[in-house]
């Protein structure tokens, strides 16, 4: 998908990325774009997702996580490597890190999705496949995962990844939202880290620069 219309997790990799890793995580989208314009599919599916279906019915059904993640690597040998250090970061943060651990945990409905139009940007943000939990009695938490390897998910770039959730979700307060970085087990919630009032001008300025490194590859092509 170009970076006009790009998943959240996919940006905020892109904004913590140095130079020679943004060029090179471009490069490959522009590639791709290219190659589905001409009617060929070189993105090799969906990487992550079948991940992310597995750790939630780890969490909501008591699902197997480790026959599972063996099945997966067993279908498709390019999770052989990530997919269990996925595993072990997911289950880590579940099993040892969150707040929560004592209490009831109910699924809450988690089939939302939405996107934010930057219309001076001339692109969209898409935000979707949240796990959904209902809490005690009634608490909500939508954690929406990131799964890069490199870079790692820094808090500066989590809070403003957090102010364009609770812009798509106004239906939502933003204390809802999590956003947990699976690999180094580590979620990322405002109550931690408060907005400080310059989120929005961050993200476009840091859209506005990867979506003009993005124009200028492309030229090349």
């Amino acid at each position: 998908m170009s970076f006009k219309k790009v998943h959240l997790r996919k940006l905020l990799a892109a904004f913590g990325s140095t130079e020679r890793k943004l060029v090179t995580l471009l490069r490959a989208d522009i590639r791709q774009e290219l190659a589905k314009a001409v009617g060929e599919n070189k993105g090799g599916g969906d990487f992550h997702g079948p991940f992310w279906s597995d750790a939630k019915d780890y969490v909501l059904m008591g699902s197997d996580f480790d026959q599972r993640t063996q099945l997966r690597v067993q279908a498709n040998k390019r999770r052989e490597r990530l997919y269990p250090s996925l595993q072990n970061g997911f289950v880590d943060w579940w099993e040892n890190k969150k707040r929560f651990n004592n209490e009831h945990i109910r699924p809450f409905p988690s089939a939302i999705k939405n996107q934010v139009n930057f219309p001076d940007l001339d692109a969209t943000v898409r935000v979707e496949n949240f796990m959904g939990l209902s809490i005690g009695d009634g608490d909500k938490r939508l954690i929406y995962p990131y799964f890069s390897e490199n870079p790692p998910l820094s808090a500066d770039h989590a809070r403003i990844g957090l102010w364009l959730l609770s812009t798509a979700f106004p239906q939502h307060t933003i204390e809802d939202f999590r956003i947990l970085d699976v690999l180094r087990g580590s979620s990322f919630a405002v109550q931690e880290s408060d907005l400080t009032g310059n989120e929005e001008r961050t993200f476009k300025q840091l859209f506005a620069r990867v979506l003009k490194r993005w124009h200028d590859l492309r030229d090349e092509y």
